[in-house]
Formats: structure tokens, C-alpha cells, sequence
């Protein structure tokens, strides 16, 4: 304990230790007996929160709330004990990281969706929840190696989609970086010990360098009268290996493996050791960013250079003053103050904008796929900085439209747009704006609104949700009329009459699930666009088939009952004269374990049984059928494999004259080139069983340069 009370006597009053110094116990009490993989005592784990949240400067409610953040679900301690005894702040924040702590990020689409919706209004009851939760993800990722390995992989997969770039949103970077860092040593281990081992490798090194340019950068400072303290900036392993991966550079050609950082005591003096900088050193072209004039969504501030050393070695200068290096280390948690526990109201709103704005526009859209997409875009993407005529900066994801930017102004705006001009020329309403473009919108009284090809637009949400609403309120008669023919067609498509699946207790069920009112709420939200006819045909058609079984598909399908079909191979158990086909997904042939799926006018569709478009619902089991092997029955069977390889002359004609030789023909060829010189050839062939395609993969595998060889699915 010693350690952590040493912590808290540094940062907080004399009250808060007394305070935490109670909590600390009662937490350890509460745990008592309860152990981690580890082998260590569990407490171990809330004990480490507790330290994260004060390195990263909270206050003391949500320090103890560190402490508790597990008691609720795993002791038996209860909110209203923790109210009493820790006050109703402590309590909440205990209550909010327990309702997180239930979030399952890896669940089908649908509950995804809706964990994250969850996750959003606990962020906005109270930020500190996320903090707690993030601390607490942070130390199990710490001591993610005691778990196995189907665990160590999810977990890693789950953080670096989720909780690494919400730590980027609030601008916390140490611990984005330690996150993702972690991450990749679980998902890519060879590829984090093969950077880390280079890193190791070559520290001296790069030590002396830096400490060169770190003297050299003091002496001019010292002419120009500017204080500054200089370091070496840390390295992220996973920033590295995104930029070997994604961008094709070697280890050596990184720039940012040899950087310093400058901080200064004002914002005249960044500006200032900028031009020392880029008088000593010549700067790289489009290496220049300045976050202090444009600062990033998540409070970031920094002049970011690169320039060439005296040895043409290339390095990286991050440039900013002591407030702006204590946002970009710790983001949101460093506006925090101590002693009221609370944050500028009038900073928050600036800086919480963008949360703001997710939970307005979380709430409208019905669609799973759409929310998840949106939020990929709006929460997790790159960010473009344009300016208003009057040189207010506006923030936008990349690739957002002028149409987005007028719908950031005002709907009315956006709803009366006609044109954009942008850097002072008219351009395309699909024009992608880029950081710097000075931008302005063309209104006209005359103009009768948005189209619907808008919808395909624009990029943010919020934009989408403005259209969609203008199309709701001011259309909602045409909406009615269109969205009943598009449901009537649809399921005309698909071979039922619309007033078949029209039943009450039916409907009902999809007023439920999509909060509608009425049949002409439902017929409007598909007319808008707020809700696809598939979602709601999807909910009915699963309706009329759980009454209904599949005895009318059955019906279609089969002509006449008798002992077994045989047809192109294949034995269907029961019926005589079906129509059979192999389903292009998987590509059975003789030797897969195979299954039958009644479809509807088209017989009996064979698939592998592990094949993943079948659906075994409750109600879909229903259409499943047996089916076999004919053993007699010779015939050809199409299938596809791709063939990795390092990419060579010559390559192409050696693999397709194996395979003739063999005496295969083949139907179909498709290279492509991947990464550090690999090819990926998809071939397609003709083959009777899996025996014969074993026997060509085997073969295929032995040609010099092919790294692996694999039967695919469409």
C-alpha cells in the first residue's frame, strides 16, 4: 500500500488521503480471497487501476471508484453501501463502469450495436466512467499472458478496434500507444518482436544521434533567448509496423524511429524554435503539420516537422508548450482539477462536441449495419480541418463533402444548398475537401430541397440524419405511397403476395422492433430511407415461416415423393425428380461433408456443411434435407485455390503447365499482386473428388517460391 498512499499524498489533500486510505481497505476487505490467473489476489487488479488513474491526474472520486470498479459485480457490495459510505459520485461511476463491464463488443451486429449505444450514454452521463474503464482495460492487457490464447485474441482484436481508438477520441496517447502496442503482441507476435527486436538493436544508435541533434538544437536555442526542455521521443511499436505493412517501407525507412520533442513556455516560442529548426536542418516537403493554428478533434496541439539531418538521415520534430504536452499525454483527463473533481464546463462543451453529437444522432437510425459503419466513420477515422469564408475552422472526417459542410452550419443551410465554392472556384457537390480549402455554400430560396442521391454524399452522420429527417417531415404522403409499393415489390421479389406476410400479430412485432406507431410510420420510414424494405421483410418472412413451416417450399420443389433423387452427383434423401445444384459459396465436392437447403422454385441447393451462408435458426432447420454422395456417379466439379508465392518472372507459365501436366483443366486464372513482392493467384479447376484436390495442393506446394497453397471460398 505503501507505494500507492506515497501517490496520493503527492497529488491530494489531506482530506482525500484520509478518504482513500478508507476505501483502500475496505476494497482489499471486499476481495478478500478472491485470486487472479496470475496466482496473484485479485485486489492486485483494482489496486493497479487505481495507480493508472492517478498518473493520469483524476480526481479522487474516481480514483475510489478504481477501487470499487468490480466490487458491485463480483462482491457483495452494493451502490446504495457505496452512496453511504463514499458519497452518490463515487457510487455512479461504480454503477456506469459495471453497466460497461457488461458491453460484449464481439457479439453479433445487431447487440454490438446496441452495446455501443450503451457505451456512448455512459459517456455522456459521466466521461470519468470511460476513464475507469479504460484504466481497467489497460492493466489486464498488462497481464493479458495468463489467459489462453482464444482469450488473449479476442481481448486484443476487441482493444485495438475499441478501446485504443476511444483513448485516441479523448486524446489520452500514452495510453492509445501502450494499448495498441499490446494488441499487436498477441495478434501479430512475430511481427511486435521482429520490430521490438530491430528497436533494441539499433538504440544505441539511434541514442547518439539523437543526442547529437538534442546539443546541436540547445546551442541555437541559446542565441535566440528561448527556454526549452528537449527529449527523445518513445517509440510505438504499432505505428511502426502499420507503416511497414501498409505503406511498404522497410524498418530503415520509417521516419519517425529518430524524433524529438521540444517544450516550450509559450506559443510565440514554438513558432520561434520552428524557424531555428528550419534553419538548421532543411525541411521534407508535405511533412509539415501544424496542430496549434489546427488543432485535432481530441484537443491535440503540436507543430509536427520533418527535416534531414546533416548525414541525410531523416527525423521528426514535435514543437509545443508544456499545457499542449499535458493534453496530448493524458487528452481529457488533463482539464481535470483535483479539488472540485469537475471539469470546465466551458472548455467541456468545445471539447466534447463530437460526443455530443454521436448520441444525437445514435438514437435515430434503426439500421445495425448503418450505425456500426457510421461509427467506424464519425469516431474512428482520420479528420480533415477546413475554414469558413471568415476563417472559423471547421472539422470533418475524410472524404465528407461540401454538402456536410453546409449541414454542419444549419439544416436550412444544408436543405437550401444549390453549390459550393471551394478555395473561391465552384466545384461538384461531391467534391472530397481537403485540410486547408476555404469553403462556401450557394443557397437559393428556390431551391425545393435536398435529393435523395445526397444520401450517397455525404460522409458524417450527422448530415445524413439532417436529409433524412427533411425527407420525414416535409414528404412524409409521397414517403407513405413509395415505401408501400417498394415493400409490395420486394416481396413480389421473392416469391410472396405482401398481404400473406401482412398479418397483425406480425406487423406488430416489427413496430416493436423498430419503434414505429403505425403502417404509415412504416411505410414512410422505408420511403425515406430511415429503414430497408430487407429489414422488414426479414422480420416477416421469419414470422410466416415459423407458422408455416417450409411444407409449401417442399411443395414447389419436389414433383413426386419416392425413395431417393440422384442428380449430378449428388443422392437427396426422399424425393424423386428434384432439382439440384451446388451452391457457388463453397464449392462441395466428393469427399465434403455436404448438406441440402430447400430454396424457393429452385430445388435443393448443396452446400458444405461448414459452409457459412447456411443459416440454422430455429425456423431455417426446418429447410435443411439429407444428401449424399452418389459412389457411382462420375462427373467434374468446379473448385477454387489460391497459390501465394514470391512474385517472379515466369511464374504464371510454370504453375498453369504443372497443372496440365497433371492433367487438370482449368477454368478460371486470377493474379494479383500483394505486399514485399508476394502474388496471389486464385485458379479455378475442374476436379471429381477432395482426393484429387489434395493431391494438386500437395504437388503445387512443392514448386520453388510458393509459400502456401489453399482451397477458398467465393
Amino acid at each position: 500500500m505503501e507505494a500507492l498512499t506515497e501517490k496520493v499524498k503527492k497529488h491530494y489533500s489531506e482530506a482525500d488521503v484520509e478518504v482513500f486510505t478508507r476505501a483502500y481497505h475496505a476494497a482489499q476487505k471486499m476481495h478478500e480471497g478472491q485470486m487472479r490467473l496470475s496466482g496473484e489476489p485479485f485486489f492486485r487488479h483494482p489496486y493497479e487501476v487505481a495507480s493508472i488513474l492517478i498518473d493520469l491526474g483524476l480526481d479522487i472520486s474516481t480514483v475510489i471508484a478504481g477501487l470499487f470498479h468490480d466490487s458491485v459485480e463480483d462482491t457483495e457490495a452494493t451502490v446504495a453501501q457505496l452512496s453511504k459510505e463514499y458519497g452518490e459520485d463515487v457510487a455512479t461511476l461504480v454503477e456506469g463502469v459495471t453497466k460497461v463491464n457488461r458491453v460484449d463488443f464481439l457479439s453479433k451486429e445487431d447487440h454490438q450495436a446496441e452495446n455501443l449505444r450503451k457505451m456512448l450514454l455512459a459517456m455522456s452521463s459521466d466521461i470519468r466512467v470511460i476513464l475507469v474503464k479504460l484504466a481497467d482495460r489497460l492493466h489486464n492487457m498488462r497481464t493479458l499472458k495468463y489467459q489462453s490464447k482464444d482469450k488473449q485474441l479476442e481481448k486484443a482484436k476487441e482493444t485495438l478496434e475499441i478501446y485504443a481508438p476511444l483513448a485516441h477520441r479523448l486524446g489520452i496517447n500514452t495510453m492509445k500507444w501502450e494499448l495498441e502496442d499490446l494488441a499487436l503482441k498477441y495478434i501479430d507476435p512475430d511481427g511486435y518482436y521482429d520490430i521490438a527486436g530491430k528497436l533494441t538493436q539499433t538504440r544505441a544508435e539511434r541514442k547518439d544521434y539523437i543526442d547529437t541533434v538534442i546539443n546541436n538544437i540547445q546551442e541555437h536555442l541559446v542565441k535566440i533567448k528561448v527556454k526549452a526542455d528537449i527529449e527523445g521521443r518513445p517509440k510505438h511499436i504499432y505505428s511502426i509496423y502499420n507503416k511497414i505493412n501498409d505503406q511498404g517501407r522497410h524498418f530503415d525507412e520509417v521516419y519517425d524511429l529518430i524524433a524529438v520533442r521540444i517544450i516550450v513556455k509559450n506559443v510565440r516560442d514554438c513558432y520561434a524554435v520552428l524557424g531555428t529548426v528550419h534553419t538548421v536542418w532543411k525541411p521534407i516537403p508535405g511533412r509539415f503539420k501544424d496542430y496549434i493554428a489546427v488543432p485535432k478533434q481530441n484537443m491535440y496541439q503540436s507543430i509536427h516537422t520533418t527535416v534531414l539531418g546533416s548525414d541525410g538521415r531523416p527525423f521528426e520534430v514535435q514543437i509545443r508548450t508544456r499545457d499542449m504536452h499535458a493534453t496530448a499525454e493524458y487528452g481529457i483527463a488533463a482539464h481535470w482539477h483535483y479539488k472540485e473533481g469537475i471539469l470546465e464546463e466551458d472548455s467541456m462543451d468545445k471539447k466534447l462536441t463530437w460526443l455530443r453529437e454521436l448520441l444525437e444522432w445514435q438514437t435515430d437510425t434503426k439500421d445495425s449495419k448503418e450505425f456500426m459503419e457510421s461509427l467506424r466513420i464519425d469516431f474512428f477515422s482520420d479528420m480533415v480541418f477546413v475554414f469558413t469564408p471568415k476563417g472559423d475552422v471547421k472539422e470533418f472526417v475524410q472524404g465528407a463533402t461540401p454538402l456536410d459542410f453546409a449541414y454542419s452550419v444549419h439544416s436550412a443551410v444544408g436543405n437550401k444548398c444549390v453549390g459550393a465554392k471551394v478555395n473561391g472556384k465552384i466545384v461538384q457537390l461531391t467534391y472530397e475537401m481537403v485540410s486547408g480549402d476555404i469553403v462556401e455554400i450557394i443557397t437559393s430560396n428556390a431551391s425545393n430541397g435536398p435529393s435523395r442521391d445526397w444520401l450517397k454524399i455525404v460522409k458524417t452522420t450527422q448530415a445524413k440524419s439532417k436529409i433524412r429527417n427533411w425527407f420525414r417531415k416535409e414528404m412524409k404522403e409521397e414517403n407513405i405511397v413509395k415505401g408501400k409499393d417498394m415493400l409490395e415489390r420486394e416481396a413480389k421479389r421473392k416469391g410472396y403476395e405482401f398481404q400473406t406476410l401482412f398479418k397483425s400479430e406480425w406487423v406488430k412485432s416489427v413496430f416493436k422492433k423498430f419503434t414505429l406507431q403505425s403502417t404509415d410510420d412504416m411505410y414512410a420510414a422505408v420511403g425515406y430511407g430511415g429503414i430497408t424494405t430487407g429489414q422488414i421483410l426479414t422480420k416477416l418472412i421469419g414470422e410466416y415461416r415459423k407458422e408455416n413451416k417450409v411444407e409449401e417450399a417442399m411443395q414447389r420443389t419436389a414433383k413426386k415423393p419416392s425413395k431417393a433423387t440422384v442428380a449430378s452427383g449428388v443422392i437427396v434423401k426422399g424425393y424423386d425428380d428434384m432439382l439440384v445444384r451446388f451452391a457457388k459459396c463453397c464449392n462441395p465436392v466428393p469427399g465434403d461433408k455436404i448438406v441440402g437447403y430447400i430454396t424457393r422454385g429452385r430445388g435443393v441447393s448443396v452446400h458444405r456443411r461448414d459452409c457459412s451462408n447456411i443459416n440454422m435458426d430455429e425456423f431455417e432447420e426446418e429447410r435443411m434435407i439429407d444428401v449424399k454422395w452418389a459412389k457411382d456417379e462420375v462427373s467434374s466439379y468446379n473448385v477454387e485455390i489460391q497459390v501465394t508465392a514470391d512474385d517472379r518472372s515466369g511464374l504464371m507459365a510454370e504453375l498453369t503447365n504443372q497443372l496440365y501436366d497433371m492433367g487438370y483443366s482449368i477454368t478460371t486464372v486470377n493474379a494479383r499482386m500483394g505486399k514485399n513482392q508476394i502474388a496471389n493467384i486464385v485458379i479455378g479447376l475442374e476436379i471429381a473428388d477432395l482426393k484429387q484436390l489434395d493431391y494438386i495442393i500437395s504437388q503445387l506446394e512443392k514448386m520453388a517460391g510458393v509459400t502456401d497453397v489453399f482451397r477458398i471460398n467465393k
